[in-house]
């Protein structure tokens, strides 16, 4: 393992599916070379390597002798935004394919013209017409059968065209050639429009910041900013990078990474993230990541990489399409011979049928189906802050049965808040400054939550007098001018002085809500009672519910106790189980899954083990780094719904893929038996599999508008 190395380049030429599967046929052969990953729609090429058994050298060549130009590149370190520009940058009209077709155009338009005037030479001057556009075509084909791929889309137009040439039909196959370079043109420009998914989110990065240093403001390439330094974000700029407001307050345009149309309001101590926009103040911003890892590039990077790793449908669609071509080389051979030697038919007529079934059998359509839905169902994902790590998350998504949610932080907002401040003496104020001047030195999380609460009422906390004395699970004591104070457990503050019926039940329906009680307490009893709970999402309910219509069942998995656990399943309409350890959940995921697929959807480390054994981990976008990085989805629009939102994102997908292979596989069917027919010429017959890519294509680009319902 030690020789083994993570291999990465540029492929320059690759712009179709059909590519894509050529050159990793072609390295499959090669000893030393593994788990071999193509993305057509970023031109690379990743694999292993054992350097023990072949080179670099080894792998450039292999790639080279197909007709492609490998151009290595950097290692990507982790987190890096991974994005190399396409081989063929320029205008579509500049690129190769583009002059080819321009080439044969004209070729095929002077040999009409020739045959025209001289009838006699009309067959040759069609040859040599053919020859212009065919000779890169036959090249490439016997490239591909020197490399070991003999069966590929160009050994098919290349036998295609010789044969016609032979039966005297050297016109048609003129114009076949022709066709198939516009259909290869036309592959060029849709891979072109489905890199621009990507290419959409890199432009959300600026190119520049405004950094202030020793007090003078200067503006920055936005990669020399550094951890810890201070970017000014005037309204209507993009955040240069993720950090923290350190001054300022302004709303902020979330939606090019959350999804979420809604501007949020940023006050000092507020994460944002790259590419949002300010909308109406001047921001401070800390940086927190450097532009290579920010949350921008990090999506990029996942999206790319879950291009390269391929759905189950697409593998099957590659091993099918491997027997597909053979096989279709087989039957065409068979409609050539068998008629006339049993039939007696004319040998002519059946060989011009045979090279028709010969073209229409190119595999073009069939295995772009597939990775052209995948690539756009990625893109439309990440547009709205889904973030789906593979074509298998993808596929799987659209086939749970049950979704398990962790609570604290993946139903609730994972941050305790006061709701409830009941005085059994005096004010409700009084009784919130008391306890918050007990509190203002704890960073207990229900003692944060009170002294926020009297923030926000901005309340005057009474002095203390020396730190406040905690006992842990009981109480906290300090003395203020008007003596000691204790903010404490219900059950502390029944050994100092037994409840009066009426308070005991108030606690109890307090509690019952699931929601934690604190009572605080003086020299002369209780003086009110505060409780906090950590508040669900504010789209729960509507996210349990629209998996509940979607027919999947959705149950809670906590560590928190058993009545709180109840109260908040019972308030969003699902199943739950209390008081569980991370090998708990992780036991009852894997009985989930004996009756389907399961998604676990969490935030924190405990969450880690179920995420990873779930059929799809699913984590919340402002979770810990190994929740994200465990799981195989990630939602930065830290919403519920958003598991919805995937299921239906999925089965638009799927749906997508299975459109794509109908319409490859019925649209050569129907041109199959009008080929033995003898109604289909061969330009007829190259037009209709072009024109079953460039429809294939389209459909599948129709999924960069999916909009989930809840979106809409």
């Amino acid at each position: 393992m030690a020789d083994t190395i993570a291999y990465r380049t540029r492929v320059e030429g690759m712009d179709c599916a059909s590519c894509a599967l050529k050159i990793e046929t072609a390295l499959e052969k090669v000893l030393g070379v593994s788990n071999i990953r193509v993305n057509y729609q970023t031109c690379m090429l990743s694999l292993d390597l054992d350097e023990t058994q072949a080179s670099q050298a080894d792998v450039e060549t292999k790639v080279t002798k197909l007709g492609y130009k490998p151009v290595p590149v950097e290692p990507k370190k982790h987190g890096a935004s991974g994005h190399e520009e396409s081989a063929e940058t320029g205008p579509w009209w500049k690129t190769a394919k583009a002059k080819l077709v321009f080439y044969t155009a004209v070729a095929v338009g002077i040999a009409f013209l020739i045959g025209q005037l001289f009838p006699p030479s009309r067959q040759w001057v069609f040859v040599a017409a053919t020859l212009i556009g065919g000779l890169p075509i036959a090249r490439k084909a016997v490239k591909g059968i020197l490399s070991g791929t003999p069966f590929t889309i160009e050994t098919l137009m290349t036998v295609a065209s010789v044969g016609a040439i032979c039966i005297g039909k050297a016109e048609e196959a003129a114009v076949v050639v022709f066709l198939f370079a516009v259909g290869e043109l036309l592959e060029n420009v849709a891979a072109a429009s489905a890199r621009r998914g990507i290419k959409s989110l890199i432009n959300l990065m600026p190119k520049t910041a405004f950094r202030e240093k020793d007090g003078q403001i200067s503006e920055v390439p936005v990669a020399d900013l550094k951890i810890g330094d201070i970017a000014v974000v005037r309204p209507g700029d993009r955040v240069p990078s993720d950090g923290k407001v350190v001054s300022g307050a302004s709303d902020v345009n979330e939606a090019p990474v959350t999804g979420e149309s809604v501007p949020v309001l940023k006050e000092p101590g507020a994460k944002v993230f790259a590419g949002s926009i300010n909308a109406n103040a001047e921001l401070r911003i800390e940086i927190e990541n450097e532009a290579a890892d920010n949350t921008i590039a990090r999506i990029v990077h996942m999206v790319e990489e879950a291009q390269e790793s391929k759905a189950p449908t697409a593998r099957l669609i590659d091993r099918f399409s491997l027997w597909y071509t053979p096989g279709a080389m087989v039957v065409a051979a068979l409609v050539i011979v068998i008629p006339p030697l049993l039939f007696g038919a004319d040998w002519m007529t059946w060989i011009y049928r045979g090279l028709a079934t010969l073209l229409i059998a190119c595999p073009c359509a069939l295995i772009i189906s597939t990775p052209a839905a995948i690539a756009s169902g990625l893109s439309a994902g990440a547009r709205q802050g889904l973030l789906i790590k593979g074509g298998a998350a993808l596929e799987t998504l659209g086939k749970i049965k049950t979704v398990a949610f962790d609570k604290t932080g993946t139903l609730t907002i994972g941050k305790p808040t006061v709701t409830d401040i009941i005085a059994l003496e005096g004010e409700e104020d009084s009784v919130l400054a008391i306890a918050a001047a007990v509190e203002k030195t704890s960073s207990h999380p229900l003692a944060v939550a009170i002294v926020e609460a009297a923030e926000a009422r901005k309340l005057d906390l009474p002095a203390s007098f020396g730190g406040a004395v905690a006992k842990p699970g009981k109480a906290v004591t300090a003395r203020l001018k008007s003596g000691f104070v204790s903010v404490g457990s219900p059950s502390f503050a029944a050994e100092k002085a037994p409840f009066t019926p009426e308070v005991q039940k108030t606690i109890d329906d307090l509690e019952g809500q699931g929601k934690t009680v604190v009572v605080v307490m003086t020299g002369t009893g209780a003086q009110g009672l505060i409780a906090i709970r950590d508040e669900l999402r504010d789209d729960a309910t509507t996210g349990i519910q629209a998996l509940t219509a979607l027919g999947i069942q959705s149950i809670m998995l906590t560590g928190d106790n058993e009545r709180a656990a109840k109260a908040i399943a019972a308030s969003v309409g699902l199943q739950a189980r209390a008081k569980l350890i991370p090998e708990e959940k992780l036991k009852i995921i894997g009985e989930l899954k004996a009756s389907g697929p399961v998604a676990m959807v969490g935030d924190g480390i405990n969450d880690a083990p179920a995420l990873a054994a779930s059929s799809v981990g699913i984590a919340m976008g402002g979770g810990t780094d190994v929740a994200i990085e465990t799981a195989e989805v990630a939602l930065f629009s830290n919403r519920v719904g958003g598991v919805a939102d995937l299921v239906y994102l999925s089965k638009a997908t799927l749906g997508n893929i299975w459109q794509n292979i109908a319409l490859a596989l019925g649209l050569k069917a129907i041109f199959l038996v009008t080929t033995l027919m003898g109604t289909t010429t061969l330009w007829m017959a190259i037009l209709a599999d072009t024109g079953a890519t460039v429809l294939v294509t389209i459909n599948a680009l129709r999924l960069l508008g999916f909009r989930a319902p809840s979106r809409k």
